[in-house]
């Protein structure tokens, strides 16, 4: 449906100029804001890079439940910047959607409206400790596997945008590493726990590339605008490849039965997630999507107060400054 909304949308542009467009992006050129784009791109742009924002700023909430009850004062300030991060994440990316003519409120209304998406992991509780330790290093380092192709995404503000998020992902999923390699040798109780958090993280991190690339409506037409660098099964397969012999460096056991090296492909097969419930998730439907967005709702309206003091406040000035350039004259 949507790669026949983008076709209707690109068959109402230029034939020359898409055609021009295209060369652009074959050459690797980059789309810079003020140049001519075909609406399709646009809208394609707006929805990932929202979504994208939309995903750090509900990834703080799981987090930044935990950073009083985190076992050490280093470990609250380690989690408390990590938060502070994935707030300036969000920051960035909302910035980067706005060159494309579309305003933080109108971003903010598809979120809270559920019209927009975001990550489907973080509609997963976080119980332990321990979960803080899976979220930094399956989460973070797939987000990571996900992120750092996007450093060559074919539009300018987004692709800056990705240079430094990354670098500061890799100091979140070392963090989350850290976490589990203590717990791993820790107590008995601590290697519990961080085997249950591996449980239950690993299928839902495998979700975060997004459904199996027969299914993806997306894939596309965004490769062939290089929007996205590689496909969702690539992805997928590159973070099982790099993230199974972690798991069996902490003395771990990887969830799946079907977990096997296969020398012919030089990688692992595995077994693929339950797509029904990422999609049950995506609905709505997952154990704590009521949960995730209501929080964000309540601080929007929780907000209000200062956003029209804001508001206030600017429109006041403007007016001075119009009455002193009137008196001037």
């Amino acid at each position: 449906m949507y790669a026949q909304m983008v076709k209707s949308e690109a068959s109402n542009d230029d034939p020359g100029m898409l055609a021009a467009f295209q060369a652009r992006i074959d050459r690797g050129d980059k789309i810079e804001p003020k140049e001519w784009m075909p609406e399709g791109y646009r809208k394609t742009l707006i929805r990932q890079i929202s979504q994208h924002a939309h995903s750090e700023i509900v990834g703080q909430l799981p987090e930044g439940n935990w950073i009083t009850r985190a076992p050490t004062l280093q470990r609250k300030a380690i989690l408390l910047a990590k938060v502070q991060d994935e707030a300036g994440h969000g920051l960035y990316l909302y910035s980067a959607a706005e060159t494309l003519g579309i305003s933080r409120d109108e971003m903010f209304e598809q979120l809270h409206s559920g019209r927009a998406k975001y990550s489907s992991i973080f509609n997963y509780p976080t119980l332990t400790w321990a979960d803080m330790g899976a979220v930094g290093w399956l989460v973070d380092g797939a987000a990571i596997m996900n992120q750092v192709p996007l450093q060559r995404t074919s539009y300018g503000p987004y692709s800056r945008a990705m240079i430094r998020i990354c670098k500061e992902e890799s100091f979140h999923q070392r963090q989350g590493y850290h976490i589990m390699m203590k717990m791993a040798r820790g107590t008995e109780a601590q290697r519990e726990m961080a085997q249950d958090a591996l449980d239950r993280f690993w299928y839902p991190a495998l979700m975060m590339f997004g459904p199996s690339d027969k299914d993806s409506v997306h894939s596309q037409q965004s490769m062939a605008w290089k929007i996205k660098i590689n496909t969702n099964d690539e992805l997928r397969q590159r973070f099982v490849n790099e993230t199974v012999p972690q798991a069996e460096f902490l003395g771990l056991t990887v969830p799946d039965p079907e977990l096997r090296w296969n020398p012919d492909k030089e990688g692992y097969d595995f077994s693929q997630p339950d797509w029904d419930e990422f999609f049950e998730v995506l609905k709505g439907n997952g154990p704590c999507n009521r949960e995730r967005l209501g929080a964000r709702v309540r601080a929007w309206e929780d907000g209000a107060w200062f956003r029209e003091g804001l508001t206030a406040y600017a429109d006041k000035a403007a007016q001075r400054r119009a009455g002193a350039a009137t008196a001037a004259e």
